[in-house]
């Protein structure tokens, strides 16, 4: 498995999906990429910009300290990349766009050294309303603290989280957080298929400045794995999360940079307009491209930690976690032997562990199918067979809460083994923005819905 390059956009806003012929679920490292048209959902329009002009919720102490912390978006740390591709970074300032789920009014963000092998320095970080690009919505930037103070210095394998701030977070509004580091930094822990593109500064501390002088562009999210927020927006308060535990099919390869068409995307929306003020969940994207259900690649850590390892760090430690979905198992299939692959035995054992895991945290959680992959360079017979007694385990024993059934909604009907047509990103195995669409509209609500 070819291990994958921090990706960098070179200053272009609107990147494709990766390219169709990558190993599977591994975006390719380096290429350059067309920029598909831009897509909106939900746009908030004059009510967003009404929102704006809102003072900030006033709450007593008491129901302000009292009031649930949401995770509205997240991320899974990865890393480190191999030594020499791994970005160093000194005296500049990330500008990260992270894109809610549920709104609040108040605001914190995690950022993670858990990768890291030395201190990370934060000099300053800041959090506003995104405007386009690397430009902020004006009145809106906030400073973010630590204990108190603008700089925070975190120690190896360690995570931060920072004060809460004051500070208006509509539905689906796209954040901008700011990230001055003032020493040299290794970007040892990064998010590495963001589908997002983020900006690093020319020199110094830009973290206040509302249009940020850019010096290049990343298509990665460096340090930064969560975003939470806390009270209500326009009188509606989130209180609970739902976690999606994944490979790149969560992460959303194939759907396209800048668009929020992923899967998990698509499910806040859903919730959102299908299920009113009980759908009011924010949502934490804990997908990761290449990873896997019972094996790390130690010669490819942006894949990530096995997910049976990273469950406690990305799932159970997401602020409001109530529901966790599961789509993993497919590179544990096709990273095994085509004519002697893994045995679905081992995946449903490595299942029966996610959920017990669950369970002793208090989560419901939902199992998804494997979607189908025939026409990919990695599919064989043998290995399709491990697919198809893995779904009819997971479609048959109840060891999930609920079942999304993702290879039915996106299989074609005139052959079960291949993706159809419409939902195809190209490259057989995963999906386009319609095809997750698809996989979104298969996840049962009830589960959202029961006490």
């Amino acid at each position: 498995m070819t291990p994958t390059q921090f990706p960098e956009n070179d200053g272009v806003e609107n990147d494709a999906a990766p390219a169709n012929q990558a190993p599977p679920n591994q975006a390719p490292p380096s290429q350059a990429l067309p920029s598909p048209p831009r897509r909106n959902f939900l746009r908030a329009g004059p009510a967003l910009a009404a929102a704006l002009a809102l003072p900030a919720t006033a709450l007593e102490p008491l129901a302000l300290a009292a009031a649930p912390w949401v995770a509205t978006w997240g991320t899974a740390p990865a890393g480190p990349p191999p030594a020499a591709s791994t970005m160093v970074l000194a005296n500049q300032t990330l500008r990260l766009i992270a894109h809610a789920s549920v709104g609040g009014s108040r605001a914190r963000i995690r950022i993670s050294n858990e990768m890291g092998s030395a201190p990370l320095s934060i000099g300053a970080a800041r959090i506003a309303l995104r405007a386009s690009g690397a430009v902020l919505v004006a009145g809106t930037d906030r400073a973010l603290l630590f204990g108190g103070r603008a700089s925070v210095t975190i120690a190896a394998g360690a995570a931060v989280l920072s004060d809460p701030v004051t500070f208006n977070v509509p539905p689906f509004a796209d954040l901008a957080v700011s990230l001055h580091l003032p020493a040299s930094t290794r970007v040892t822990t990064l998010h590495n298929l963001a589908l997002q593109t983020g900006y690093v500064s020319t020199a110094g501390n830009h973290s206040a400045v509302s249009s940020l002088p850019v010096a290049r562009s990343i298509a990665a999210w460096p340090f930064l794995t969560e975003v939470d927020v806390s009270g209500a927006w326009s009188g509606l308060a989130a209180t609970a999360a739902v976690a999606t535990l994944g490979d790149s099919i969560t992460d959303g390869q194939g759907s396209g940079a800048n668009t929020n068409q992923r899967w998990p995307d698509m499910l806040a929306r859903r919730l959102q307009l299908e299920l009113g003020v009980a759908g009011n969940i924010g949502v934490a994207n804990r997908g990761i491209a290449a990873n896997s259900l019972l094996k790390d690649y130690p010669e490819a850590m942006l894949a990530g930690q096995k997910a049976l390892d990273r469950f406690d760090r990305d799932i159970a430690a997401t602020s409001g976690v109530r529901w966790v979905i599961v789509l993993v198992g497919i590179n544990d299939i096709v990273y095994s032997s085509g004519s002697n692959p893994i045995p679905a035995s081992s995946l449903i054992a490595g299942h029966q562990q996610l959920v017990a895991k669950a369970r002793a945290r208090g989560l419901r959680a939902v199992g998804a199918t494997l979607a189908p992959f025939e026409g990919h360079l990695y599919y064989t017979a043998a290995r399709e067979n491990v697919r198809k007694s893995f779904n009819a385990w997971m479609r048959s024993s109840g060891t999930y809460d609920a079942v999304a059934d993702f290879e039915l909604a996106l299989r074609d009907p005139a052959r079960n083994t291949r993706l159809r047509a419409a939902y195809d990103s190209g490259d057989h195995l995963h999906p386009n923005s319609a095809g997750y669409q698809a996989m979104a509209q298969a996840v049962p609500l009830t589960i959202f819905t029961q006490g």
